[in-house]
């Protein structure tokens, strides 16, 4: 993780990440806890090794609360116990996802509702959480992940791109419902970024040639470049940004 700029306001911050044990969301805690907000995470595998390193980077601990997304109840009560241990949360990141690959004919019903639990209705659950806390706190910044895969209309995932999609929609009517009580609701769309499990699953030499030829920016994605974008929609810097989608992908999608 490296520290490109320092956000003052965010020390001391409560924080909220789904799925903050691993790739991506694994760079959010570190990157959020080095500038001193208090975070805690959520993530369905067994994390705790993670939190031993980041207690041993930074001095403090963050809070580790082992949950399935899909599991609405459990979502709930993790935030509770984080609001509970850290003061009401005023940063929310929705990262955590599925992009697992799938073919059209093949998605029945129930994998269609596993889909949207875990890349959708899972986020709207977490806002829905918070919103109690920030308006009590005077405001806060909630942060979807979404992806520019439905930008590009990519096939091979349709029930992925139809979820980010959604997620840019749940966003805006978000953004304005809650924005008299000052609580910002943006999403971060990336490009495709090379984490360790993009590189083990998706990755070939032949496929990223003929990515980076979209891009107009010629170097890879790497996760501190979501880093950077979360840690500005976080922090007051971007107090009058909402109800906006980010794309950070190089400059494959135009937006506008």
């Amino acid at each position: 993780m490296t520290q490109t700029a320092t956000f003052h306001d965010l020390k001391g911050a409560s924080v909220f990440v789904t799925g903050g044990g691993s790739g991506i969301g694994a760079s959010l805690t570190d990157g959020l806890m080095a500038q001193g907000a208090k975070v805690a995470f959520v993530q369905r595998s067994d994390a705790t090794e993670f939190a031993d390193e980041m207690e041993a980077k930074h001095g403090v601990r963050p809070m580790f609360l082992q949950c399935d997304i899909t599991d609405t109840d459990r979502l709930k009560s993790c935030i509770a116990e984080a609001s509970e241990a850290h003061g009401p949360i005023t940063v929310l990141v929705n990262n955590a996802a599925n992009d697992q690959r799938h073919a059209s004919l093949d998605v029945d019903e129930d994998y269609w509702d596993w889909s949207m639990a875990i890349n959708l209705k899972a986020y709207f659950f977490t806002c829905q959480a918070v919103i109690e806390g920030m308006r009590a706190a005077g405001g806060g910044s909630i942060i979807n992940f979404s992806s520019t895969s439905y930008m590009m209309g990519n096939a091979g995932y349709v029930a992925y791109t139809t979820a980010n999609s959604g997620i840019n929609g749940m966003t805006r009517s978000l953004a304005r419902e809650f924005g008299p009580d000052r609580i910002r609701v943006n999403a971060l769309a990336p490009g495709w970024v090379l984490t360790d499990k993009q590189k083990e699953l998706w990755v070939t030499p032949e496929g990223l040639e003929a990515h980076m030829a979209r891009q107009c920016l010629k170097d890879t994605l790497a996760p501190q470049d979501m880093v950077d974008a979360v840690l500005f929609l976080a922090s007051n810097t971007s107090r009058m940004m909402t109800g906006q989608a980010l794309v950070i992908d190089g400059g494959v999608v135009v937006t506008g």
